[in-house]
């Protein structure tokens, strides 16, 4: 923060705030051909936000401190209102100037109005709120929801006011199994339903499986000493197996001769040499028919069509080989300094091969589902994968590959896998938001929807499109819900805020994942500020999103920091959970966060820089 200086004077004061004035009712002349294309209703809205790019272009922070010195508002709080608090403002000044208040054409709207408009497009898109919190609460849908009737009414009970699914993952028919179960948890009302678009995601292709493998592996105290033997269930006959239990893994006996005895001794050892040579050894701890369950107290890696034997020392009394030990899926272990290949092919990708001096004679390689990306990025760009977990740098690029340079990962290596996303925030994409599988998933969806939200859009085209399509569905009425989570979408935020303003239900949701790592995690914190400001500014409602109490969601516990930034949802108008096997105790914690932080939060007076996204 600047050192403050001495009190200006009140006319000085004065001829500031009016070339504020000014500059903002010019900057709306400027654009008034945007403003005439939209409904008569979202016309103050679309001033109000021209009004605020325009004095956020200039840095208010030292006026900010003059105002207060003199006892008056800082502008501190103008979003809602821009033009009504200039005023309000110059007619203070005025008054200990001793002039005559000027007359004043009246501003789009006042304090309460502003006010009320965002209550009001808040409440058209995410319905009215409960009557114990403001901000409502989304929650994305797993895959066992399209089965649990008695999970998603739990999830409405503790607080779920919109249920979100994913369309990147399942298909048309899990999503519609979704919709039935959401709208049949008698709720009044019945939780809104929001269909997320994919997007043209870039995502990392498949990769070649490692085998069938597992790995048993004893639990250990600090000292070394076994806790829990790694436990083994082999089932030994030519029908079905049972239902594994919890923690349970059930391999067959393929092979098994001479059948199993009718009684078999306490002392049954299972006898295996593992993928390592060496020999290991559980004992019988328990039997159900066919179901012979043993304890390993040694590590053992097995593998599919391993031989095995079953003995009672000395005496050997069947042998097999083990089965239906599941594929483990492919993954790349990637170190600083290692290349990456990204393939324009979609084919099975591979972790390579390094020769005797360790290095790469094959280098690593994945396929990149993106297709633009082969033909926008550039050497010297920054590439991020699974999350900003793993930087790279493109080294070259041909029509078919980029070869990439590892120059970000954990000290002992990153693990990628398959599914996992790619970010390329150096790199400018002309690529349409809207992919042939989105258009597909819209018309199967298009009647079960309550909101669709629109990933990865890039630029007010991407909106127009949209629109285009949900009026070729006769979903005009539908909610729309835009995604910013890239760098050219929250470049051109405020032009694509002034075309969406068309739409009659209209919110933004801070995609904070993807947009940290398209910014730089040091810039994200400022970068969802100014996203709130200005949508605040069109008196439209956030969804504030990704990673809100996620170790809860998982674990059933969260982590300090994360309850904190569960509390600064409050700012928003939605907070969005994502799924984990403890997402209702995370719903319930969310509400009651929330509702407590209603009671007694008030926002601060914030210094105004100049915004970095203050400009169409």
């Amino acid at each position: 923060m600047s050192a403050v200086s001495a009190p200006a004077s009140p006319r000085l004061l004065f001829d500031a705030v009016s070339d504020l004035r000014r500059a903002a009712l010019a900057y709306e002349q400027a654009h008034q051909d945007r403003i005439d294309a939209l409904p008569p209703q979202r016309r103050a809205s679309a001033r109000n936000l021209l009004h605020y790019i325009a004095v956020r272009q200039a840095d208010l922070r030292p006026l900010q401190t003059q105002l207060a010195q003199l006892g008056l508002s800082s502008l501190g709080m103008l979003e809602t209102h821009v033009l009504a608090a200039l005023d309000a403002v110059l007619d203070r000044l005025e008054d200990l100037l001793g002039h005559a208040r000027s007359q004043r054409p009246a501003p789009p709207c006042t304090f309460v109005e502003g006010l009320q408009l965002l209550q009001h497009n808040t409440t058209a898109l995410l319905n009215p709120p409960r009557p114990e919190r403001e901000v409502r609460i989304m929650v994305t849908l797993a895959t066992e929801d399209a089965q649990d009737v008695a999970g998603l009414r739990a999830l409405t009970e503790a607080g779920m006011d919109v249920a979100r699914i994913n369309c990147a993952h399942d298909d048309v028919a899990t999503w519609q199994r979704m919709v039935d179960l959401v709208h049949g948890t008698d709720a009044a009302p019945s939780p809104l339903v929001q269909i997320d678009l994919a997007g043209p995601k870039s995502r990392t292709g498949e990769l070649l499986p490692q085998g069938r493998i597992l790995h048993l592996r004893p639990r250990h105290d600090v000292r070394g000493q076994i806790i829990a033997p790694a436990l083994l269930a082999l089932w030994c006959d030519e029908g079905p197996p049972p239902q594994a239990s919890e923690g349970q893994t059930i391999l067959l006996a393929g092979a098994l001769h001479p059948p199993l005895p009718a009684q078999l001794p306490s002392s049954t050892l299972l006898h295996v040499t593992d993928l390592r040579a060496r020999a290991r050894q559980g004992r019988l701890i328990s039997r159900e028919g066919a179901l012979l369950v043993f304890a390993f107290e040694r590590s053992a890696y097995l593998a599919e069509g391993m031989p095995f034997k079953l003995t009672n020392d000395p005496t050997e009394m069947a042998a097999g080989t083990l089965q239906g030990i599941a594929e483990v899926p492919g993954e790349l272990r990637l170190f600083v300094g290692d290349p990456l290949v990204l393939l324009r092919e979609n084919r099975p990708g591979h972790p390579g091969q390094r020769g005797r001096d360790g290095a790469f004679t094959t280098p690593p390689q994945v396929h990149c589902t993106l297709e633009a990306a082969f033909t926008s990025a550039q050497a010297g760009q920054s590439v991020w994968l699974d999350d900003g977990r793993i930087g790279a740098t493109i080294e070259t690029r041909t029509d078919d590959t980029l070869q990439l340079r590892i120059t970000h990962a954990a000290p002992n290596g990153s693990r990628l896998k398959a599914e996992k996303g790619i970010n390329f925030p150096d790199t400018r994409f002309d690529l349409p938001a809207l992919t042939a599988k989105d258009h597909g998933d819209l018309a199967a969806m298009a009647r079960h929807l309550d909101l669709v939200a629109m990933s990865f859009l890039r630029s007010p085209q991407d909106v127009r499109q949209l629109r285009a399509l949900l009026t070729a569905l006769h979903r005009d009425d539908a909610g729309v819900v835009l995604k910013i989570e890239n760098r050219q979408a929250f470049d051109h935020l405020p032009a694509i805020l002034l075309e969406a303003l068309a739409q009659p239900r209209l919110g933004v949701m801070v995609a904070r994942g993807d947009l940290a790592v398209e910014l730089g995690f040091e810039r994200l914190s400022e970068a969802q500020e100014e996203i709130l400001w200005m949508c605040e500014a069109a008196h439209l409602p956030v969804i504030w999103a990704t990673q809100i109490l996620d170790t809860m969601a998982r674990s059933g516990q969260p982590s300090r920091p994360e309850v904190s930034d569960a509390a600064l949802s409050i700012r928003a108008e939605c907070a969005m959970l994502n799924k984990g096997s403890h997402i209702v105790e995370a719903v319930r914690f969310l509400s009651g966060v929330l509702a407590r932080m209603e009671g007694h939060y008030a926002k601060r007076m914030t210094l105004r820089r100049p915004l970095s996204i203050a400009g169409l």
